[in-house]
């Protein structure tokens, strides 16, 4: 067996994830697919330069059959067939026993786009579900005590996508893969555990850009059943279809994963960076303020009705997504405010056919509860809705919303994605900036949205062109006022200027930067040095 090499964690507990049973498991992993992961992730280069070159993402002629065809996927487990609110956020330990108890049918708990990747939030998010599994998971804090329900959220798991590798876990030189890590620590801990509690293994997976990828995880799923004496079948995962050539690949992925799957969830924030990445050298396809590009844009509304129909008629759950705005205790206007857009948001994704919604707050939980309630009475879904009639199109999903390019946009675009990796390299991966709870999703769109204007040379509604010169005297002008917020300590010891140069980087870079979180990874804390495993 390979030997891995580990960073040591600041965790007391680290030993516990860290064990040499479960290192050997994750070294299992990386021997048999890490070569396979490494030729996909080749392989979206090239789809990549295809793009680039001027070919439009399209349906597969290869797979015809299997669109046409008439399968379904396997059988969902009991506890999954009611999933209406699913509450999210990272694997924080507050977080998860908020989470568990909120009332919500199901948390996902998030160890990619609002987790800070450090590798002591990683390890602590390890030994946070695995206590939460046991329902030993509690906190004392600042005077307050929390402890687990006795009717807790099923639970979920959200691996880092594939693109991404553990930097602090080595061996022979390279990086273990991010995803095989997160997997394989939780479900090597936890998986036959959550299974003698009426459960299972369940999880969400981030980024995937075909169903050849969705394959690999179905290998990983099989792989890791055998040699962990689990039945076949027994992991289920729900696909977040948040890449624009995974939106042309619905039915495929669903039909890799139909023994594991748990279905799809529109991951709308990650797709409209997607979409604006994958097109980014194509002028016709330069995106309005982000502000105006909402679920009713005619690209967004296709994509939404084509998951409801590939999903329903695969038998298979279609997950709403996340609506940014976040209500405020402390202030019963942004909060009216916040819960008017979540409930219309919310209402129009039960009509469309939605099975059930992601939130980001347990405030939020009730409205969302009550929009889906009206459509669903007392079933527990409308799987048997089959959705929008018709069929969508490629220049569907390809359809440009209208809108302008405004100085509020490009300032909001510039201090959102500042104050978000300001927030991440201090290890907090969600974020609540202007009254949105912003992710690295959120903020990747901040970014490719300037690089595609300054690329372009897209014109303001107010005449002026997007330049380096313009972004960069705006970024001058949000660093001053973020500093006189946070005040010169605050702002030296959460080193803005730090954040604000990454941000710069990713968004003025000749190249495009395929995910910002890399380059903004040099600027996370270090742990100790390798121990060998």
């Amino acid at each position: 067996m390979t030997e891995l090499q580990h960073s040591t964690p600041d965790h007391p507990r680290a030993g516990e994830i860290l064990t040499r049973e479960a290192m050997d498991f994750v070294a299992g992993l990386d021997e048999r697919f890490e070569g396979h992961r490494q030729a996909l992730l080749s392989a979206r280069v090239t789809r990549q330069q295809q793009f680039d070159s001027g070919v439009m993402p399209d349906f597969l002629a290869t797979t015809a059959e299997i669109r046409s065809g008439n399968w379904s996927i396997g059988q969902i487990p009991h506890d999954l067939v009611n999933r209406t609110v699913e509450i999210t956020g990272p694997v924080d330990r507050k977080m998860i026993i908020n989470a568990l108890n909120s009332g919500a049918q199901a948390f996902m708990a998030d160890f990619e786009d609002s987790n800070s990747p450090t590798f002591d939030n990683t390890i602590s998010g390890q030994i946070n579900l695995m206590d939460a599994v046991r329902r030993t998971i509690s906190l004392d804090q600042n005077g307050k005590s929390y402890r687990l329900t006795d009717d807790p959220a099923v639970l979920f798991v959200r691996p880092r996508g594939w693109h991404l590798d553990e930097m602090h876990v080595t061996t022979h030189q390279h990086p273990v893969s991010a995803s095989l890590f997160d997997f394989g620590m939780f479900i090597f801990h936890n998986g036959a555990e959550l299974m003698n509690r009426g459960s299972g293994p369940y999880f969400y997976l981030p980024k995937l850009e075909s169903h050849l990828e969705a394959r690999l995880w179905n290998d990983v799923f099989v792989f890791a059943q055998e040699t962990l004496g689990i039945p076949l079948g027994t992991i289920k995962a729900t696909v977040l279809i948040e890449t624009l050539p995974a939106a042309f690949e619905m039915d495929e992925i669903l039909y890799e994963l139909r023994d594991h799957s748990a279905g799809l969830n529109a991951g709308r924030w990650d797709y409209i960076f997607s979409f604006i990445k994958k097109l980014r050298s194509n002028p016709a396809f330069v995106m309005p303020d982000r502000d105006q590009v909402t679920m009713s844009t005619p690209f967004m509304e296709a994509y939404t009705d084509l998951l409801v129909h590939t999903c329903h008629k695969r038998g298979a759950h279609a997950m709403g997504g996340m609506a940014a705005f976040i209500p405020d205790r402390s202030n019963p206007g942004v909060t009216e405010t916040a819960l008017a857009k979540v409930k219309a948001d919310k209402e129009k994704e039960a009509r469309k056919g939605h099975d059930g919604t992601w939130v980001a707050h347990p405030d939020l939980i009730e409205v969302a509860a009550k929009a889906f309630v009206e459509v669903l009475g007392h079933a527990p879904n409308q799987i048997d809705n089959p959705g929008p009639v018709g069929w969508i199109t490629a220049n569907d999903l390809l359809s440009m919303p209208a809108g302008t390019i405004t100085e509020a946009g490009l300032r909001k675009n510039i201090s959102v994605g500042i104050r978000y990796i300001t927030s991440w390299i201090q290890g907090i991966g969600a974020a609540a900036i202007f009254n949105l709870m912003e992710d690295a999703a959120t903020a990747e769109i901040s970014r490719s949205q300037i690089w595609q204007w300054v690329r372009h040379g897209a014109t303001m509604d107010d005449g002026r062109v997007v330049t380096e010169e313009l972004v960069r005297s705006f970024t001058d002008e949000e660093l001053a006022i973020i500093e006189s917020e946070l005040g010169k300590q605050n702002y030296d010891l959460q080193n803005v200027a730090g954040a604000a140069a990454v941000f710069l980087k990713v968004a003025l870079s000749p190249n495009f930067e395929e995910f910002l979180t890399i380059p903004a990874s040099d600027l996370l804390p270090r742990p100790s040095s390798p121990t060998n495993e």
